[in-house]
């Protein structure tokens, strides 16, 4: 497995296993445990997913020891404000069957941003979480939020994928030693994606599919990536990107397939009202 060194100190590994749209009925604990026996040590979760009982299950009752995993939540919008942050972190805790997550994260970048971010950096220091980042946050709500937090984010967790490279903030996070988190590293299953001339083309060259390549590719760019599936074959190749090196040309090629633009634009008009009233994750507690 291979590691990637935090600004504050963690190493967190470079390929995980997400479970965004993964349900609550059995299927998040069968596709983590098969994730975990397969190697991977990086689990991907949400309070939003309603499936952080069901990773902290799986993680039980496998044969990895807890500190061996490394585990991610993140806090959604609806409990931002200062002590409904804190006890949505004990929440977290509690569901997760865990004394510590190793990152926890701001889900969304509105509402009570800088009061969610202070609970963040008082459960780190009380040894709740270790590592401490945001997610969705774009140049603009980057320099929006970022320069009233009192800490420094470790992560950035974004859509990234050969369409959406991520270049604007990635100039602004590389500086900072910020990692940034590709959800929706495949595209979502993006045909179009898949099935670009230059991946196949460089995917029969070294005996791999496309997604492996794309993998490889972010992976070499020194994004943190978490495919997710519940096809145990497919979670397996997900994993296999280490036995080969894209070179330099080839990186070029996909570089050059950055179109900008992704399938969620954060700072689009009334996207934050949207995903505040979206749903109620207390509604089954």
């Amino acid at each position: 497995m291979e590691y990637i060194k935090l600004n504050d100190g963690f190493k967190i590994p470079a390929i995980g296993f997400g479970t965004f749209m993964i349900p609550a009925d059995g299927s998040t604990y069968e596709a983590v445990k098969t994730a975990l026996d397969f190697g991977i040590r990086h689990i991907d979760t949400a309070v939003a997913y309603f499936n952080e009982q069901e990773v902290g299950q799986a993680v039980a009752d496998s044969d990895v020891e807890r500190e061996d995993v490394w585990i991610t939540s993140k806090l959604w919008l609806q409990d931002y404000a200062y002590e409904d942050a804190k006890k949505a972190i004990d929440l977290s805790l509690e569901k997760l069957g865990t004394d510590y997550m190793d990152l926890y994260l701001l889900h969304q970048p509105y509402g009570k941003v800088t009061e969610g971010w202070k609970a963040l950096e008082e459960a780190k220091e009380e040894g709740k979480i270790k590592s401490i980042g945001v997610s969705n946050m774009t140049p603009t709500l980057w320099n929006k939020w970022v320069s009233q937090f009192d800490s420094m984010p470790s992560v950035n967790q974004v859509e990234f994928n050969p369409y959406i490279q991520q270049k604007e903030l990635s100039e602004i996070l590389k500086p900072l030693d910020v990692k940034i988190q590709a959800w929706g590293p495949l595209g979502r299953g993006n045909a179009n994606l898949l099935n670009e001339p230059v991946i196949s083309e460089i995917a029969e060259k070294y005996g791999k599919n496309a997604g492996q390549v794309i993998l490889r590719f972010e992976n070499q760019e020194g994004i943190i990536v978490f495919p997710k599936s519940t096809n145990p074959e497919r979670i397996k190749s997900n994993m296999e990107i280490f036995d080969f090196e894209l070179t330099d040309d080839e990186m070029d090629k996909l570089r050059a397939l950055d179109t900008g633009k992704g399938s969620h634009d954060p700072d689009a008009p009334g996207v934050g009202e949207m995903l505040m009233n979206a749903f109620d994750v207390h509604a089954n507690d």
